[in-house]
């Protein structure tokens, strides 16, 4: 059973309406709701948490249903992008604030707040100003805050967007270490798919008030469904042809505008899908190639983006391009450019169908 499960959910804000949202969240994960800016994520979170009354649907906690249940009942912490600090309180102030009411004893209290600073590296902050804390600071102070109650589900809305590159950085690192070593179920609201690489075991993609799939971050990144989740996920190959021959257990074929591509898929002779290779998972080679991957391409190169220490080749063959991301080195060692050749080789394994005729998704 899921820790927290949203059912057939519908929210109406104004202009703006959630629509049928299902999905769960397992107890120990760390589930991350991708999406760009008005999507729905913060209103659904929001929801999540009691601020908003949903027109449809149910929230439960536990297989409890907790929809109509006033936010300090349903035992959830959340950090919010500008941290929500209390400006007239010190650290220590803040991390104790969600404890005072539920413990008489003051020391009881002090021993809780600085067993969490402790954990997440601030005990020296706790006499220290709001004001005068950093960026990753107010983060960690806010995160304490939230830890300390012991919530079910910790809910992080956008709460690393505000930070520079390292310190967004940094705070990946210790939130992978609070969820390992704290045992915290997350639902981490982002529109940065490298905080679902670095963290997630679950992600959603939402859009537009809707839920478009949900799963482990291998199966959403590896078979996006096409159009939007492709788009955010970063799907740069996406090629559509008709299968050719599929027997047995042997691999499938499929034909791509006369580029013949083959995948270990469940494939229908005569049906038309929709393929998908990920950048990462295309080799590339100057000439004849020794590597047993089942594709092997001939492309012309069309385009070739360098950026830092990756190289993101474009190649075209006939009327299909696909794109390969290379390391720097990888793609010197070609030694051929812009108008060139070369071969992309992939497994059968790494070329997923992501869409099909009879897809009723």
């Amino acid at each position: 059973m899921d820790l927290l499960s949203v059912r057939d959910l519908s929210v109406s804000l104004g202009d703006f309406h959630l629509r049928d949202v299902s999905f769960g969240v397992p107890e120990g994960a760390y589930c991350c709701l991708l999406g760009a800016s008005g999507a729905g994520k913060s209103v659904l979170l929001e929801t999540i948490i009691g601020g908003f009354r949903p027109k449809k649907g149910r929230v439960f906690l536990r297989g409890e249903d907790v929809t109509s249940w006033p936010p300090e009942k349903r035992k959830l912490g959340i950090v919010y992008q500008d941290y929500m600090l209390f400006p007239h309180l010190d650290v220590f102030g803040n991390i104790a604030f969600g404890l005072k009411g539920k413990y008489a004893d003051k020391s009881e209290i002090t021993s809780k707040v600085e067993r969490i600073a402790s954990q997440l590296g601030i005990s020296d902050l706790l006499q220290r100003d709001v004001g005068t804390l950093s960026g990753g600071e107010q983060q960690r102070s806010a995160l304490a805050r939230a830890l300390v109650t012991g919530p079910e589900i910790l809910l992080l809305d956008e709460a690393f967007s505000a930070l520079d590159v390292n310190t967004r950085e940094k705070m990946r690192g210790l939130m992978a270490k609070v969820a390992r070593e704290m045992g915290v179920t997350v639902l981490h609201v982002t529109h940065d798919r490298e905080d679902v690489w670095a963290l997630a075991s679950h992600v959603a993609v939402i859009h537009d008030g809707e839920m478009l799939q949900h799963g482990t971050p291998e199966e959403v990144f590896s078979r996006p469904r096409p159009g939007y989740v492709a788009g955010i996920v970063g799907a740069r190959n996406l090629v559509s042809g008709v299968v050719e021959s599929r027997t047995g257990s042997e691999l499938g074929t499929v034909n791509v505008a006369g580029v013949k591509f083959h995948t270990a898929d469940p494939l229908v002779n005569g049906e038309r899908v929709t393929l998908s290779i990920r950048p990462e998972d295309i080799m590339a080679a100057g000439g004849e190639s020794s590597v047993s991957a089942r594709n092997q391409i001939k492309v012309t190169i069309t385009d070739v983006d360098r950026r830092g220490p990756l190289v993101w080749l474009t190649g075209a063959a006939g009327d299909v391009s696909l794109t390969a991301v290379l390391t720097a080195s990888g793609y010197e060692s070609l030694e051929t450019g812009p108008g060139g050749e070369c071969l992309f080789l992939f497994k059968a394994s790494a070329l997923r169908v992501v869409e099909n005729e009879s897809d009723d998704r």
